[in-house]
């Protein structure tokens, strides 16, 4: 039974990594369009994949990343982005952090003091408190 389980999972990851592909696709498209923040809100849009699958986690976080280091104006993003987007955003910045790559932190930085102005600390907490929806 346990071999029918691992793959229903692995069969599932495959249709996540297609689904992340195609938002892939879409996000590229935004960003030539110059249109970073619809191409964040795309990028977090059924984030976490519901699976535990790392490859799908790292391709998600792939697509995110892109649309994160796209935005050059972050008042002007959280103008245009929705409060429930907050709380994953967060989870996302933290994931950038723990990356270790200068760039890609210094924009988590930035992204973060302004979402944790917006959000508040209720943000911070419930991103690191929440164990299940990991990304």
């Amino acid at each position: 039974m346990a071999g029918t389980d691992a793959f229903v999972e692995a069969d599932n990851a495959e249709a996540i990594i297609t689904r992340i592909e195609h938002k892939s696709r879409k996000i590229e498209s935004l960003l030539k369009q110059s249109k970073p923040v619809e191409a964040l809100k795309t990028a977090l849009e059924g984030s976490p994949p519901n699976t535990r699958d790392e490859r799908c986690k790292s391709a998600n976080w792939i697509v995110v990343h892109r649309a994160l280091m796209a935005i050059k104006d972050v008042d002007g993003m959280f103008s245009s982005l929705d409060p429930e987007y907050y709380d994953i955003l967060m989870k996302y910045l933290y994931r950038g952090l723990s990356t270790g790559d200068r760039p890609t932190c210094d924009q988590c930085l930035r992204i973060h003091e302004k979402l944790t102005e917006r959000a508040g600390l209720g943000c911070i907490l419930r991103s690191l408190a929440d164990t299940v929806n990991t990304v």
